[in-house]
């Protein structure tokens, strides 16, 4: 029974005591530092010595020692001394130091088998020491005892076969983690603790001659050496190049690089910080070129390094709150220049469109980026298809166009790499080879935003009151979202930074969601999936793992999901509106309107909860199981269930009045029994759908309660009309067939339809108390029209109600009046741009050209083709008769448009997918539709004839482009 209890202490006892957080609690304890929130993350005796100092690291170096002698005296306990076994206890140690406790186990190991083999651990450290000595590489003496003591062992125990596949695997454990951990010991050594610093340079032997082919770390050698190394493992053509880190000595480089007259280097900064998507410090830094003797590179390595600490050097880091770091020097082998010059990826200028801006000349590329000579200007356009590629030209000069197109591919495809973040390039043209001497990020272009995904979920012109009340409940629901996914690694993440408006239009922040992705290990079209249907490449299996906890928090959430809702539903969420339901608002003060105003928005915040986990969980299982669009049913989504119920009383209508005149429905159906109990469905209806409106999302859209026209113009539209074509008939037949499987997808529809009439609701709600607390405000003389509320934010409406700002009083009249213009203004502009690069982005321009051969591509949403006349809707304030010939053409779909699709022949739309509204009611009466258009409202025009094809997302453009 003895050996079994010593297997269980082995697999058991010793991963845990490999875990225990010693050297995190004594550097805590002394210092009051989290090794998990600094440096690395890694928690090491390295990171002990780098940010604790030297007694911390001494006792780091005694704590994980004390470990690994430990686990050998354990397994002694139980089996003979020497035993294999006291190897598989390191072993188990080693497992529970990398997965627990966040370290690679080195000083277990070590001073664990010293206890196990005293003669082994010797011969090791004898032969370690001479080639350290000697070679002054910290990894080549880390590798290479991993391959020295399996060695040893088995020269010295070669009869023990147990023993010596024990010391393989634990070399190969030791040798996996090291390809898979980091190390504070590459961290600048001028940054560690004083006492520290050098031991730590000593030690680092292995940064004198590290060159581009490597894998380097930003931090330590600069963005600009980092981001060459990576082109140049990329393939792409990168003069060949060496780094110094900031605490290396030149002397024995420059001793090895050996530069002459038929062999120039050039030597450039690389500063920590340089040329990174905070700050690019374009020309603060110096660089040297013609260096043609040992001698000269001293001197232009000194001079760099130097450059640091020029004045306007450090008054630009000051004035862009970067901190001082450090000078990494890069050194690369001079390009003799037959033409070069810069490259932008994206027009800096005027900051949209797809132009790729070059300049260039004959020569050094020193001459454009100079400033002193005028380059010449060339704009490209690329057009890439599956298999080839074309380039379109604008300018021409003394450089090859040849040339320019390949520096334009080029530019194009460094952008894509870099996932859509805008490039600023300089290259280099030796007659031969195209090469790459720089690339970083357009930082004035920094951040990107994206309007692909709010055009779905915040679509429409917005108003203050409606942003100020939507963009912190959805950041911070998101915000959730993603700490729970990454745990410690979201530290520095801005989450209230996710959503902006421009145009008075909401935008996502794709390079914060970007950044997200990284470090979830995602692949970064994840989110694009999600909203719009986009194909998914699979995250690696070590993303995977490292986010496993993480993700196991929030697929429990997604299993809980019905369970949650179905709670929150009957003891918050339905108590909650049948209180707002049963106030008379009319009646209410404005401090109590503001009351009920805050507890609206405390259930919308749990209601925002469902309404994203909802769509995701949703769309994620349809993904997975792979059921089709025309599957399922979306008869509990409010805007379907209403369309289905019109159609119902318009069919029955039909019955009542076989002859009518379309004015005068309403009037005639008044004359008899019958028709009175139409008009009273009708008004049902409108009682329990009238809390939805054009823009379910927008509080300052009026609902279908306030505003009814809209309905009954669409009521009259379907008694005109016939019965849905036949098609659609046996797609609901099929979607009510599934219905009854009660699958895994359809579940979450319904609860996304139920989450969907919640969220409606109580956004009607806050509407409705917003509109009584303006009538106040209009009777006592505060606003002066109708619709001014909303020209507010909800802070200052909190401040008007409490009478608390007086200067806001004075000062209201005309903030709402700026706020009204510029609403206007906004609202004017008809073709808004899908990214905008920046903070400030310049007025939108209109699109040059249409695609190539008169096609329009976009995301093919509801299969079918039709062909028809087309009618641009712009908005729902004038909507004219449709039927089977007209192509709608509209800018998003919600609600609001979803009655109208019944009667139409096809539907584009210039954002949304396959999961956005209009899709899903165009499916659901096939009905051909095209999604995510650019441009549509704006390229085509009323009665242009077009044929539309929803499978496969394009748009054909007839020659007949009478109106008509």
């Amino acid at each position: 029974m003895f050996e079994p209890w010593g297997v269980f202490v082995i697999l058991i006892i010793c991963p845990l005591l490999g875990g225990l957080p010693l050297i995190s609690w004594i550097t805590y304890a002394l210092k009051r530092k989290q090794l998990s929130q600094v440096g690395t993350g890694n928690i090491s005796v390295s990171a002990a010595f780098y940010h604790g100092g030297k007694i911390v690291g001494i006792l780091a170096v005694l704590s994980e020692a004390l470990k690994g002698v430990a686990a050998v005296l354990l397994t002694r306990i139980f089996f003979p001394e020497g035993s294999f076994w006291e190897l598989v206890a390191l072993i188990a140690l080693v497992i529970g130091r990398y997965w627990i406790g966040r370290g690679a186990g080195t000083t277990n190991v070590v001073w664990g088998f010293v206890v196990h083999d005293p003669l082994v651990a010797i011969f090791v450290s004898f032969f370690a020491g001479i080639t350290f000595t000697i070679l002054q590489s910290r990894k080549v003496v880390k590798f290479g005892v991993l391959l020295l003591f399996p060695l040893f062992v088995a020269l010295l125990h070669l009869s023990d076969i147990p023993r010596i596949f024990a010391a393989v695997a634990l070399a190969g454990l030791m040798g996996w983690i090291y390809t898979k951990i980091p190390d504070d010991m590459k961290l600048p050594a001028q940054e560690a603790q004083t006492e520290s610093q050098a031991m730590l340079e000593f030690l680092r032997g292995d940064r004198a001659m590290v060159s581009l082919d490597e894998e380097l770390n930003a931090a330590i050698v600069g963005e600009k050496a980092a981001t060459l190394s990576q082109i140049k493992r990329w393939g792409y053509p990168v003069p060949k190049g060496w780094v110094l880190a900031p605490i290396d000595d030149p002397e024995g480089l420059t001793e090895f690089l050996q530069p002459s007259e038929l062999s120039p280097l050039v030597v450039r900064s690389s500063a920590i910080g340089e040329d990174s998507e905070h700050a690019s410090a374009a020309g603060q830094y110096e660089t040297v070129i013609n260096v043609t003797s040992p001698q000269a590179l001293q001197s232009a390595i000194a001079q760099v390094k130097a450059s640091y600490d020029h004045p306007y050097a450090v008054q630009y880091r000051r004035d862009r709150g970067l901190n001082d770091t450090a000078m990494a020097v890069l050194i690369q082998q001079q390009v003799q220049s037959v033409y070069s010059g810069v490259a932008f990826s994206r027009d800096p200028i005027t900051q949209q469109g797809d132009a790729i801006i070059i300049e260039a000349l004959p020569g050094s590329p020193t001459q454009v980026v100079s400033g002193k000579i005028t380059p010449e200007q060339y704009r490209a356009f690329v057009v890439e298809t599956e298999n080839s590629y074309s380039v379109q030209l604008e300018g021409q000069g003394r450089v090859p166009q040849s040339l320019i197109k390949q520096v334009a591919y080029l530019t194009y495809r460094l952008e894509k790499r870099y996932h859509g973040t805008p490039q600023d390039i300089e290259w280099s043209y030796d007659g031969q080879t195209l090469w790459v001497l720089q690339s970083r990020p357009i930082t004035t272009l920094l951040p990107i935003w994206t309007r692909k995904i709010a055009a779905e979920v915040i679509p429409g012109v917005i108003h203050p009151l409606t942003w100020s009340i939507n963009r912190p409940l959805t950041c911070g629901v998101w915000g959730e979202f993603f700490t729970l996914v990454l745990g410690d690694r979201a530290l520095g993440l801005d989450f209230t930074k996710t959503a902006t408006l421009h145009y008075s239009r909401a935008y996502f922040n794709a390079s914060l969601l970007g950044d997200i992705f990284l470090r979830m290990g995602l692949p970064p079209e994840s989110l694009e999936f999600l909203t719009r249907g986009a194909k998914l490449s699979k995250p690696s299996l070590q993303s995977t793992w490292e986010n496993l906890p993480g993700l196991g928090k929030l697929l429990k959430r997604e299993l809980n999901l019905e369970k949650d809702f179905k709670e929150d539903y009957q003891k918050r969420l339905i108590p909650g509106l049948s209180q707002l339901a049963q106030e008379d608002i009319d009646n209410l003060e404005a401090p109590e309107l503001l009351a009920r105003v805050d507890f609206i928005l405390e259930l919308l915040r749990h209601g925002t909860y469902y309404s994203i986990l909802a769509p995701l969980s949703a769309a994620l299982r349809q993904a997975i199981f792979r059921v089709k669009d025309g599957q399922i049913d979306h008869s509990v989504t409010p805007e379907v269930a209403a369309l289905r119920s019109l159609s119902a009383i318009a069919t029955d209508a039909k019955q009542v009045l076989v002859e009518f005149e379309p004015q005068q429905v309403f009037e005639q159906l008044k004359q008899t029994p019958e028709g009175e109990k139409i008009l009273q469905e009708f008004n049902e209806l409108l009682q329990d759908y009238g809390y939805l409106s054009e823009v379910g999302t927008d509080i300052s859209v009026p609902t279908w309660r306030e505003n009814p026209q809209m309905i009954k113009q669409m009521f009259v539209q379907l008694m005109q009309g016939n019965e849905p074509q036949a098609g659609a008939k046996d797609a609901i037949n099929s979607i009510f067939a599934s219905k009854r499987k009660r699958s895994f997808v359809q579940r979450r529809v319904d609860i996304k339809g139920r989450v969907t009439e919640v969220y409606s609701r109580l956004l009607a709600e806050l509407r409705w108390s917003f509109v009584a607390l303006e009538k106040i405000w209009l009777k006592s003389g505060l606003l002066r029209q109708t619709g001014d509320i909303f020209f507010l934010n909800f802070d200052e409406v909190r401040r008007l109600v409490g009478d608390e700002d007086s200067s806001l009083i004075e000062q209201l009249d005309e903030l709402v009046e700026f706020r009204r213009s510029q609403f206007l203004q906004d609202s004017e502009i008809i073709q808004i741009p899908v990214l905008v690069y920046g903070n400030t982005p310049p007025h939108p321009l209109a699109p040059s050209e249409l695609y190539s051969d008169q096609i329009l591509q976009g995301i093919g949403a509801s299969q079918g083709q039709a062909e028809g006349r087309v009618k641009v809707l712009r908005n729902l304030q004038d909507v004219p008769n449709i039927d089977r010939d007209t192509i709608l053409v509209v800018p998003y779909t919600d609600s609001g448009w979803a009655p109208f699709l019944l009667k139409a022949g096809g539907l584009i739309a210039e954002a949304g997918g396959r999961l956005s509204h209009g899709a899903i009611v165009a499916r659901e009466y096939g009905i051909p539709a095209v999604m995510d258009v650019r441009g549509a409202t704006w390229l085509l025009q009323d009665g242009q004839r077009v044929r539309i094809d929803g499978s496969r997302g394009i748009v054909e453009l007839s020659n007949d482009l009478r109106p008509e």
